[in-house]
């Protein structure tokens, strides 16, 4: 009695594990086809209904220039901070901020003071070292004069012409002149100031011509040479072209890139300094197509691609990759030299099946290409 009760036991615990585990009501889940079968399903599927039928244009790649995109800013080609070269007062400063000034164009005035009248002084005594030269000479051929006086004359004569000199350029220093063509960018002192010798007087900035900077990867770089000629926007509606004049020869030790200029005619002044740039290097010549992006698609790995129709009327997909674009479409590489690609009619075809082709009316003819229907036996073609 005991025996059998203990038996009872065992098995209803084991029914009850059993049952607790789940496996009598389990549910039969549905096993998710993979990417390949579902190929095979679509070429199953398009071999059962009749060919779709699309429309394709024929295109022949052309040969055009890749080129890189890199981003950077304008740049006025100098920047000069004038400085007083004297002491006294300032009588007038004759620009303001935002003017545009000419080479020697007077920033600031000091005041001249006893500058003038110690340079008429200077002036008079060379006249009379002058006349005292010549006099010592016409003694001398008359024997009435010696070498060493003649010497004296000429000294004194020296001494003057250098003391011209000296009063001279005492009064120029009470102007200062602006060091070429610019835009008065600041000015620093006002009519009754005192200045000293180094006292900022106005800063010029040079924007003709204008520097574009940016920096290029080291992949980029070697593409560049001195003097090529590059295109670009600034602020992505003015369309600007000019001359490579800096490629930098150390990388940045943090991005590995180099630094570059770019140099553009700027006679109007319409760009300004630090405005945004996108620059277009070429880098190589290659073959692609030109096509609307409208036509192209992504496939099942979210990849970006053109369909077609082959030879034997068949959809391929060709992954492609963009290389150029202007406002007739975008330019693709990918795909062979010469194809038809679907413009009608690609967001319901596969890749592998058979369909049913004519050519765009804007080709100016039409013709079927094929209309036999069955599935292309071709494999690893992405729809």
């Amino acid at each position: 009695m005991r025996k059998t009760y203990i038996w009872s036991v065992g098995i209803a615990a084991a029914i009850t594990a059993w049952l607790g585990s789940g496996l009598l009501f389990k549910e039969n889940k549905p096993i998710e086809p993979s990417i390949a079968d579902r190929k095979v399903r679509d070429a199953e599927v398009a071999a059962d209904r009749l060919p779709t039928s699309v429309k394709v244009k024929s295109s022949v790649a052309k040969e055009i220039t890749r080129y890189s995109t890199v981003s950077g800013k304008t740049q006025n080609k100098r920047t000069v901070v004038t400085r007083t070269e004297t002491t006294g007062k300032i009588v007038s400063r004759p620009v303001e901020r935002g003017d545009f000034v000419k080479a020697g164009t007077v920033l600031c005035e000091i005041s001249v003071e006893d500058r003038q009248a110690n340079l008429a002084e200077a002036e008079q005594r060379l006249v009379q070292a002058k006349i005292d030269f010549l006099g010592a000479k016409r003694l001398r051929k008359q024997g009435f004069n010696s070498e060493s006086a003649i010497a004296a004359a000429n000294t004194v004569l020296a001494q003057a012409q250098a003391s011209v000199k000296r009063n001279q350029v005492q009064l120029e220093k009470t102007k200062v002149y602006a060091p070429f063509d610019g835009i008065v960018e600041q000015v620093h002192l006002e009519e009754g100031d005192f200045v000293n010798p180094g006292q900022p007087c106005g800063t010029v900035i040079d924007l003709n011509p204008m520097l574009l900077t940016a920096r290029v990867s080291q992949n980029e770089v070697q593409d560049l040479r001195s003097g090529m000629q590059v295109r670009g926007t600034i602020n992505g509606t003015q369309t600007i072209s000019g001359a490579v004049t800096f490629i930098g020869s150390q990388s940045d030790a943090a991005t590995r890139t180099y630094p570059i200029e770019v140099q553009i005619a700027n006679e109007d002044l319409k760009y300004r300094s630090g405005l945004s740039v996108e620059i277009d290097i070429p880098m190589e010549q290659t073959f692609a197509h030109q096509i609307s992006p409208a036509l192209l698609t992504l496939d099942d790995r979210g990849e970006v691609g053109v369909r077609v129709v082959d030879e034997e009327a068949i959809v391929r997909f060709y992954n492609v990759a963009i290389v150029a674009e202007d406002i007739d479409g975008v330019w693709v590489s990918g795909m062979p030299y010469k194809t038809d690609i679907i413009t009608v009619g690609q967001e319901i075809v596969v890749a592998g099946e058979r369909v049913t082709a004519s050519y765009s009316s804007n080709q100016g003819f039409s013709r079927n290409i094929s209309n036999t229907i069955g599935a292309s036996s071709s494999a690893g073609l992405s729809p």
